[in-house]
């Protein structure tokens, strides 16, 4: 696998989109098709100068408009066209979506008992985490497998598919996804190819510092 480059073989970046107004309010987003708020542009543009500095060969979004949006600012500065995909949405919770994480709690207590318990949950009548790896990380691959044998796919995506599709690709059990902790609005996670399989060479990179927000928490 080794190219011309760096002779190390290829790359994943997962980047998470900007900052919402429904981040800020802690409601559960969903598939829930939320804009960007100026912050979160502004987060986007500043993100999008660092993971230039990478080099890299593809980008793929999620169809959302805070995915699309933050994936926008990454191909003004690269001339990289933006390949999407739905199956690259955030994690499709039901009656969870618009509630804010208060409201969860208190309406559906024992179900989100649950899911923190590691238990295999539809989250207000959703998919299940499984599910969501499911569709996420065969796009991934996908698109990962046209790069050059030293290349970088950079994926715009959600906290919660990314996270399910880290775990897949490391080949980790679902019950252990959540040990993997949450990224930060417009932060990043990197996976590296090794001889035996994907290794998580970065998480959470670019982290300012604040609180993560989000569906994931």
């Amino acid at each position: 696998m080794n190219g011309s480059r760096s002779g190390r073989g290829r790359k994943i970046v997962l980047w998470r989109h900007g900052q919402t107004a429904w981040n800020l309010e802690r409601r559960f987003q969903g598939s829930t098709d939320i804009e960007l708020t100026e912050e979160g542009v502004g987060q986007a543009r500043r993100a999008a100068r660092l993971l230039a500095s990478l080099k890299p060969d593809a980008v793929v979004a999620s169809d959302l408009r805070r995915a699309a949006a933050t994936a926008a600012e990454l191909a003004a500065v690269t001339g990289l066209t933006v390949a999407h995909d739905a199956a690259l949405r955030e994690t499709y919770a039901g009656e969870w979506q618009g509630l804010t994480h208060a409201e969860i709690v208190e309406r559906y207590g024992e179900q989100y008992a649950a899911w923190k318990r590691g238990e295999p949950v539809r989250r207000g009548g959703g998919e299940l985490e499984t599910e969501v790896a499911d569709r996420a990380a065969p796009v991934v691959l996908e698109h990962g497998e046209k790069l050059p044998a030293d290349g970088t796919l950079v994926v715009v995506s959600h906290g919660g598919t990314i996270r399910t599709t880290i775990g897949r690709l490391l080949g980790l059990e679902a019950y252990h996804w959540e040990g993997l902790g949450g990224l930060n609005n417009c932060c990043w996670s990197v996976l590296g190819e090794g001889a035996r399989g994907w290794r998580l060479l970065e998480h959470n990179a670019g982290t300012l510092p604040e609180p993560v927000l989000g569906d994931d928490d």
